[in-house]
């Protein structure tokens, strides 16, 4: 196994245990995550990550470092519910409660969960979630504060720079580099040296089962002899800022594979012809997009205040892998967002397709973007969404 450097020099394994996809049978399988959690901590994995709302993760976690009296050799990243807090008071009853089901006095690595703008963060601030966080750290029972980001890179370089944060957390993959935080994202907060832990490198497993058959031909009959798999996490390990990269690992075989990966890895050794088929492969899945967005934000800003390019890849996402994660996508970046970007505030105004470097005709795809993403069923569930969430 092979360590990168969190922002006080502690050693943290460049394979993460994502904590959220054990084995299920009704609960989760607790003797099987046991097996595969400690075959993972054998192998040099000292990173683990899970959430209040991953049902029973916390809980299995706990239980499973207390059978083996490991507790010391590993961190434990969990995350706070932010969207479920209302006072410093709720700030007290969830970290209670998360400390009992791991059965831990203290949270290595605490992030803010699913933060997707400014706005949520300010929330936070107004109920004195600053102030409540050093409280914590002060006593120990927090060592690092940081945030999980689910938005467009504007949002997360905004939220970089309102807190001194610790760590933060991204979804990132070959096919994401340039969406949500992306590459942008990636380098900003390693210039601040803020470690970087990744999460969705096959983007939930779909990098892996769903691509394109050319895709499969291509990396089958490379000389590298590498799986789907292990050519998406050698793209992420390849870059220096990723500190660690989360991976669900629910098989032994799985294990024993991302370990033999993250031991063997180096850093910088993607040849060019490693990267063009990484290219060739990406051709082959955004050859069944619908929209042809480089999401290079020239269009942007929509005087309506609608995120072109974030719902463009939504619409897109639908296509290449399929509707219900286009669909999800967008109902985070619409319905978790205090400035709603609704496709349906366009007024067709045309400023966006006047600075479209691409040409498309973007007033057209965003009323079939528009129908696609948000059939009336849809469109009811975001109203319950936001009538929930508050600011």
């Amino acid at each position: 196994m092979q360590y990168r450097e969190d922002k006080y020099k502690r050693q943290i394994s460049i394979l993460g245990y994502g904590c959220m996809r054990f084995t299920r049978k009704g609960g989760i399988d607790i003797d099987k995550a046991e097996k595969e959690l400690m075959a993972a901590i054998e192998g040099g994995v000292n990173y683990l990550d899970t959430a209040y709302i991953y049902p029973g993760s916390e809980a299995a976690v706990g239980e499973i470092l207390k059978r083996n009296h490991c507790r010391d050799k590993v961190y434990i990243a969990t995350k706070l519910p932010q969207y479920l807090i209302k006072s410093e008071g709720s700030m007290d009853k969830y970290f209670t409660e998360q400390l009992r089901r791991l059965q831990t006095e203290y949270i290595d690595y605490y992030l803010m969960h699913m933060l997707t703008d400014i706005a949520a963060w300010e929330k936070l601030c107004r109920l004195g979630i600053k102030e409540w966080l050093q409280r914590k750290k002060d006593e120990g029972s927090i060592r690092n504060i940081g945030f999980s980001f689910h938005g467009n890179a504007e949002m997360f370089l905004q939220i970089l720079e309102a807190y001194d944060w610790d760590f933060c957390q991204i979804q990132y993959n070959y096919m994401d580099e340039h969406s949500q935080a992306g590459r942008e994202g990636l380098k900003a907060a390693a210039a601040k040296g803020i470690p970087v832990i990744i999460m969705e490198p096959l983007r939930g497993g779909k990098l892996v089962d769903l691509l394109p058959e050319e895709a499969c031909r291509r990396i089958k009959e490379n000389p590298r002899g590498w799986s789907p798999a292990e050519w998406a996490f050698r793209w992420l390990w390849d870059q220096p800022e990723v500190t660690c990269v989360l991976s669900g690992m629910n098989s032994l075989s799985m294990v024993e594979e991302n370990v033999r990966i993250a031991s063997e890895v180096r850093t910088g050794e993607l040849t060019r012809e490693d990267l063009e088929l990484i290219e060739g492969v990406k051709k082959e899945i955004n050859g069944r997009v619908k929209v042809g967005c480089t999401a290079c934000g020239y269009c942007m800003p929509c005087p309506k205040g609608i995120d072109i390019p974030t719902t463009f890849r939504c619409y897109n996402r639908m296509y290449t892998e399929n509707a219900k994660a286009g669909r999800f996508e967008y109902m985070q970046i619409v319905a978790l967002q205090k400035k709603m970007s609704d496709v349906g505030k366009c007024v067709e105004c045309g400023k966006c397709e006047s600075h479209c470097p691409q040409h498309l005709e973007i007033r057209r795809e965003l009323k079939a973007a528009d129908r696609k993403l948000q059939p009336w069923y849809f469109r009811a569930v975001i109203r319950l969404v936001r009538l929930f969430k508050f600011w």
